[in-house]
């Protein structure tokens, strides 16, 4: 949404098409909004699209809040080669070994439900001795990739084409942890079914609370800044957050937050206390955040429980002219 000072800020969900990379679409959101103060929400390859979430000015404050959230996809596994890349970007080296069956991918599907030790591709952004595993690989170098514990939480085959014999492809929707490497599922899985596989096509279809659904085209994102609609386009910076335990704060707070309660500052000690979030005299862990809600819903602020059942305010996304009653709502 737009601020009475004309700054944008809030969430914006793009469908990121096959050719740019997320730093692209970044940069073109960033001319469109007039805004540097922007970050994304996980990193997408070029050839992959789908679910982008771009926070703007203010929405800037929660990214940290949705990182570690699950992700969903729809993922193209082809069989009958491997890839240097593991995806469909390398040089692909024929498989000597017999093309899987519909059954036999299903069947192997399964295997990787629930945590597990995935090791990351070689061309990927992890660091080996401070140098990127793909500056490595690109020199023919073989890059020690420590591995890295993820989490399938749903995986289902829901197309299969045999057209080509000897290159069978499937489409796997896969619900996942944040970090997870699609193109190693699809390296693993080919190696699997005794055969080899490469990703040969991703779409992102939801990146924590956020979908498909939610999502806008860039040309559609182009238009709507060249009629000055761009901010109808946000959702507020307070969306998704909904896992979160919330305490609403009376007007006299909410001056407080913006005022008088810089980040790290502790409320009031009656506003403050944990034990107004109505958990049913469940506690919550110290250091766990909590969303302070301004009087109609919108968030003011983000709070970290400390000791003693207080509150500290940790990420103000209320300004003092809107604690004040001044210019509007506030910003969430």
């Amino acid at each position: 949404m737009t601020r009475v000072d004309g700054r944008v800020d809030g969430i914006l969900v793009v469908d990121k098409p096959v050719g740019p990379t997320s730093h692209d679409v970044v940069a073109l959101v960033r001319r469109l909004a007039g805004t540097r103060k922007i970050g994304h929400g996980g990193t997408l390859d070029p050839f992959a699209s789908g679910v982008l979430p771009l926070y703007l000015g203010l929405g800037t404050r929660v990214v940290e809040f949705h990182l570690g959230a699950r992700e969903a996809y729809r993922a193209t596994v082809v069989f009958g080669g491997s890839s240097t890349t593991d995806d469909l970007e390398g040089e692909i080296t024929p498989s000597i070994g017999e093309p899987p069956t519909r059954g036999s991918v299903a069947a192997a599907l399964g295997a990787f439900l629930g945590s597990q030790e995935q090791r990351p591709p070689a061309f990927s952004a992890r660091k080996v001795g401070g140098r990127r595993a793909y500056a490595l690989a690109r020199r023919g170098e073989t890059p020690e990739l420590t591995p890295r514990t993820v989490t399938f939480h749903d995986l289902a085959l829901v197309d299969w084409d045999d057209a080509d014999p000897d290159h069978p492809t499937a489409v796997v929707d896969v619900a996942c942890s944040a970090g997870t490497y699609i193109r190693a599922l699809a390296r693993d899985l080919g190696e699997a079914v005794g055969n080899a596989g490469y990703l040969g096509a991703l779409r992102r279809t939801a990146s924590g609370p956020f979908a498909l659904a939610d999502a806008h085209a860039l040309d559609e994102v182009r238009a709507a800044a060249a009629d000055a609609r761009l901010a109808g386009l946000l959702l507020p910076a307070g969306a998704g957050l909904d896992d979160l335990p919330a305490l609403t704060l009376a007007a006299a707070e909410q001056r407080v937050v913006a005022h008088g309660a810089a980040d790290g500052d502790p409320l009031p000690r009656e506003s403050g206390r944990v034990g107004r979030l109505g958990l049913a005299g469940e506690g919550i862990a110290v250091g766990s955040p909590v969303r302070l809600l301004a009087p109609d819903g919108t968030l003011a602020a983000i709070a970290r429980v400390a000791e003693a059942g207080r509150l500290i305010t940790d990420k103000v996304l209320l300004d003092r002219k809107t604690a004040a009653g001044e210019g509007g709502a506030p910003d969430a």
